[in-house]
């Protein structure tokens, strides 16, 4: 049996490539790594490393180094995994045996064709075609399908699901499951229910705070057939799916709150003689307060990467640019649409943050120039939250990922960490 090392720092992908090649008959170790990592390759002498270019304490070049500086492990194969990596780098990867370089998130398909080459074994690989993309907007996950149901890309889904709500702190679970364009038939029963099973096991979400987004007969009747989905509804219009998502979750927190209401007013009333059973320990605000995303992480995910801000309120553009400026990332600022089409094909953005309603040159026409133009840089929309209908429009445009003002430097962060730093 082959053995592979992965050396990563991030929990969730470790585990997602230690089951994916467990399933292909590999033997599979971890690191949480570097140092970790060089003693692993050391003692277990593995028939490849699978490696994460961005390391902490040690890099990636130290742990090379020392497995080039033994003859023992000198020729191990090496693959590199890395969210952006520039032409020089990969070329001073070379000497050190790197077999290959994939940017995150990793084509799980071609990283297996890429192991069956090097290691000599069989992978067993779905492949039909298949499109998972997962975004979070107003606590909403949405989760798009396109072209099929790829068995592969669902067994990436969990992780990506559980990833967000992580990055995001989400309490209360939603999800809307938006199914493009497909026509589904008897045949995809078993990876429909895979679907589905994925979606509730990885969000936990409650039924009810689940929409179905599809025009497909067969998945509505395949919902209303089977029981344990009879709560997910089946919708065929977007914004009546977040309308009726966000009403649901209001309903709930309703409920919450005069449940809360009521224990108050036991905590409030209880006297000396109150019972054990009914005395209550009480937090402080700061001790239940979200933690915040370390800087130093964004900073390394960010640093160097150009960020560009198209809004005509002058509030806003310094609000994003003070945001992250202690990261590093250089921000160009554009108060309207028209200045930045005049860079945008010149100028390479790793991030656009674009408002949708401006006065001249507006979102919309700033989107279409683009796709013209055949410059595609990763773009969140910004948008009022009482103008949800130019969101829907943004979504038909092709755009997943919007912020909705006010905004708040935190949900800038997550949100550029959604964007530029995805696992999976």
């Amino acid at each position: 049996m082959k053995q592979i090392l992965i050396i990563d720092e991030t929990p969730l992908f470790r585990e997602y490539l230690r089951i994916k090649l467990t399933e292909n008959e590999i033997e599979v170790s971890t690191a949480v790594n570097a140092l970790d990592g060089v003693a692993k390759i050391r003692n277990l002498m593995p028939d490849l490393v699978i490696m994460d270019y961005h390391l902490s304490r040690q890099g990636c070049f130290e742990v090379l180094q020392q497995k080039k500086n033994n003859p023992n492990t000198v020729k191990i194969p090496v693959i590199i995994l890395a969210q952006r990596i520039d032409q020089k780098k990969i070329l001073d990867l070379v000497p050190f045996n790197v077999k290959k370089v994939f940017t995150k998130p990793v084509k799980i398909d071609a990283l297996f064709v890429t192991l069956k080459d090097i290691l000599q074994v069989p992978f067993a690989i779905d492949e039909s075609p298949g499109i998972v993309e997962v975004h979070v907007n107003d606590d909403i996950i949405f989760i798009e399908i396109a072209q099929g149901l790829n068995r592969d890309k669902l067994d990436l889904l969990r992780f990506k699901i559980v990833e967000l709500i992580e990055l995001y702190e989400i309490h209360v679970p939603k999800v809307i499951v938006m199914i493009s364009d497909m026509k589904l038939g008897f045949a995809d029963a078993p990876n429909m229910k895979k679907l589905l099973d994925t979606i509730m096991q990885a969000s936990r979400a409650r039924r009810r705070f689940i929409r179905l987004l599809t025009r497909d007969e067969f998945a509505r009747q395949f919902i209303e057939e089977q029981k344990e989905y009879s709560e997910i509804e089946v919708v065929s219009n977007l914004q009546y799916a977040m309308d009726g998502l966000l009403a649901e979750l209001d309903n709930s927190m309703e409920y919450a709150e005069k449940k809360a209401e009521i224990i108050s007013d036991r905590v409030l009333s209880a006297g000396k003689g109150s019972a054990p059973e009914e005395s209550m320990a009480l937090r402080f605000d700061a001790e239940t307060k979200s933690k915040r995303l370390d800087i130093e992480t964004i900073r390394e995910s960010v640093q160097n990467m150009k960020i560009a801000v198209v809004d005509d309120d002058f509030v806003i553009q310094e609000l994003i640019k003070n945001t992250f400026e202690k990261t590093g990332a250089p921000v160009a600022t554009f108060s309207d649409g028209g200045d930045y089409l005049a860079v945008a094909a010149k100028e390479q953005f790793a991030l656009v943050f674009l408002d949708l309603m401006m006065p001249v040159v507006d979102g919309f026409a700033v989107l279409n120039s683009l796709r013209n133009m055949g410059v595609q840089p990763p773009v969140i929309v910004l948008s009022a939250v009482t103008r949800r209908d130019t969101v829907i429009k943004a979504f038909q445009m092709g755009v997943k990922s919007y912020l909705t003002k006010p905004l708040k430097p935190d949900d800038i962060f997550k949100k550029a960490m959604e964007i530029l730093k995805p696992n999976f």
